[in-house]
C-alpha cells in the first residue's frame, strides 16, 4: 500500500492483515532473524519495525494476538469528506455493505478584494456551512442507526472539513468512536471509498533500519 516518511526517521508501511505473515517473512530475509518484544521485531543487523493495531483490533500484546485481530471480520465506520464532498460507510470485513456519496458546490477563493472579497468569503462560508450540515444529516443517516455494532470510526480526506461534518453534537456517539487513523485520500467518491476499506483495515508498520 505504499511507504511514507516517519516523523524522527524510519518510514510507515501499511501491510493488510492477509499479507502480514509474507511480510514478516521478507523482513526476516532482508535484516536476518528477529526476536519480539512484544509488538516490535528486531533483527540481527538492528533494524526495528514495530506494527500497531488498526482500527478496531485492538489492544494486543503479540503479533500473534495483533494478526488474529487483524483478521477477525468487524465492521468499521468510514466518513471522508473535502471541501463539499463527503462520503460515508460502512464496511464489514472487507466488503463495503452500505454507502452514501453526495457532492455540495462550496465557491473557490477569489483574488478580488474589498467589498468584493468580503462578500465572496461570506458566501464561501455559507456554503461551507451547508455543505457540512449534508454531511452530518449522511452520517446520522447511515453510521448513527448501526453505531453499537461498530468497532471504529475511520476519517480521512480533509479535517477541517470532517471536523465540521462531525460537530453536530447528535454525532456524539459517532466521534466517541473516531479513531486515531487518518487516512490521505483525494476527493471524496465511492471508488475512493471503496479503496478505504482496505486502508482502515491495514496495519501500520514503523520501520527504522541501521
Amino acid at each position: 500500500m505504499g511507504e511514507r516518511p516517519a516523523a524522527g526517521g524510519g518510514k510507515w508501511v501499511d501491510v493488510a492483515p492477509e499479507r502480514l505473515p509474507r511480510w514478516l517473512e521478507n523482513f526476516a530475509a532482508r535484516h536476518g532473524a528477529y526476536a519480539e518484544h512484544g509488538l516490535t521485531l528486531t533483527a540481527a543487523d538492528g533494524a526495528e519495525a514495530t506494527l500497531h493495531e488498526p482500527p478496531g483490533a485492538g489492544p494486543v500484546t503479540t503479533v500473534a494476538e495483533l494478526l488474529a485481530a487483524a483478521l477477525t471480520p468487524r465492521r468499521l465506520g468510514l466518513l471522508l469528506a473535502r471541501k463539499g464532498a463527503v462520503a460515508v460507510g460502512i464496511a464489514d470485513g472487507t466488503k463495503l455493505i452500505t454507502s452514501k456519496v453526495d457532492t455540495h458546490y462550496v465557491q473557490g477563493r477569489t483574488a478580488a478584494g474589498g467589498w468584493s472579497q468580503q462578500r465572496f468569503a461570506r458566501r464561501r462560508d455559507n456554503q461551507a456551512k451547508a455543505a457540512a450540515a449534508d454531511g452530518a444529516g449522511i452520517v446520522g443517516r447511515i453510521l448513527l442507526p448501526d453505531v453499537r455494532s461498530l468497532a471504529a470510526v475511520v476519517t480521512g480526506g480533509d479535517r477541517t472539513a470532517v471536523d465540521a461534518v462531525l460537530a453536530d453534537r447528535v454525532l456524539a456517539p459517532v466521534v466517541a468512536l473516531r479513531s486515531e487513523r487518518w487516512l490521505d485520500v483525494p476527493e471524496p467518491r465511492h471508488v475512493v471509498l471503496v479503496s478505504a476499506v482496505a486502508m482502515a483495515r491495514a496495519i501500520p508498520i514503523l520501520i527504522r533500519e541501521p
